[in-house]
């Protein structure tokens, strides 16, 4: 009862400044205390250690015989996880229709797209990077395949 009536005697100005400043210490020691006590549980003085895992990350390799699979391969970049797609053997329309769908599936999830070989597409989710560049070695050793022929 009294906090309360020093507290309205406070916001009316009537009181003294040792009020602020012993509410606002009061405070600062509670806040101290709730931040030694934060994390350790039932244990006394135990650490937490962070522990950096990687998690296995599987690559989707799928040759499409349709245009149909072009969605089972959006599904695996949803899931966020890369696909090679080969397309050597698949009929140049149907190699770029698939190709342009799942492009801009890959565009729309934000991942990235490289050719790494004649008609084998690597396509990958935002989560994993793709460093290299393969496209010139190709150029040079005459494998390098255009679905714009």
């Amino acid at each position: 009862m009294a906090k309360l009536f020093d507290k309205v005697i406070g916001i009316m100005g009537f009181a003294d400044d040792d009020y602020e400043e012993d509410y606002f210490e009061e405070e600062e020691e509670k806040e101290e205390v709730r931040e030694e006590t934060r994390g350790t549980g039932n244990r006394k003085g135990a650490q937490v250690v962070s522990i950096h895992t990687q998690k296995q990350i599987k690559v989707v390799v799928m040759e499409p015989q349709a245009f149909e699979d072009s969605q089972s391969i959006a599904d695996q970049l949803r899931n966020r996880r890369p696909v090679i797609v080969n397309l050597e053997n698949a009929e140049r329309n149907l190699a770029k229709r698939i190709v342009d769908f799942v492009s801009g599936a890959t565009y729309a999830l934000g991942g990235n797209m490289q050719k790494v070989g004649n008609g084998i597409f690597l396509f990958v989710p935002n989560n994993v990077d793709i460093s290299g560049e393969m496209k010139d070695d190709f150029k040079e050793k005459g494998f390098f395949w255009s679905l714009t022929k």
